[in-house]
């Protein structure tokens, strides 16, 4: 568990935020609703979560909060998950559009259909502790992991989790499983940032 308290933002402009804090919290962790740019200052991780990715966009839009968010990504612990997961990539597909191009993927959205496609799948992982429940909804796909990305976890042969030096991203929602041990391993990657 961590050696010192930490603070993690959960973007909550729009999206399961409310979840992913809960899942914060019952790991003991501090978690901060974002609705703005200057509420960025003093986190030691931030999680975006799962929403829509263009609303998103229009949203951070104004007052200058895309360049603060994409100037806290570049060295700041960063997990994405879904939607959060295609803001962090560099490349988007189906449709192109805007990121924050900090981590060396490319994603296609929306790639497992629509939300009727949705699933819960229970699959092995790079994870220790066993097989990993993975809840996904209109998931998008990762369908290129640069050369310095790390695949923890895989569903019909494409990375669901990945991680690159301070970043991680999921296109599943592990902040609607019980299981906390994907939240466990972002809390470990904020620590060993800020030791």
């Amino acid at each position: 568990m961590p050696k010192r308290p930490l603070t993690i933002g959960v973007l909550a402009l729009q999206g399961a935020f409310e979840a992913h804090a809960k899942a914060l919290e019952a790991l003991g962790i501090t978690a901060k609703l974002i609705r703005n740019p200057a509420e960025l200052q003093n986190l030691d991780g931030l999680i975006i979560p799962g929403g829509e990715s263009t609303t998103f966009l229009k949203f951070l839009e104004r007052d200058g909060f895309l360049d603060a968010l994409q100037s806290f990504v570049e060295t700041t612990p960063t997990f994405g998950t879904c939607a959060g997961a295609i803001l962090l990539a560099k490349q988007v597909e189906n449709p192109t559009q805007k990121s924050l191009a900090v981590l060396d993927i490319t994603v296609e959205r929306n790639a497992y259909g629509r939300q009727i496609d949705s699933a819960i799948l229970t699959a092995p992982t790079k994870l220790e502790g066993g097989p990993l429940e993975m809840v996904f909804i209109r998931a998008p796909r990762i369908t290129h992991t640069g050369p310095t990305v790390e695949t923890l976890a895989e569903r019909d042969g494409f990375p669901v989790l990945v991680r690159q030096g301070h970043l991680l991203a999921a296109t599943f929602h592990p902040e609607l499983s019980a299981d906390t041990r994907v939240h466990q391993i972002f809390l470990e990657m904020v620590q060993a940032h800020h030791p």
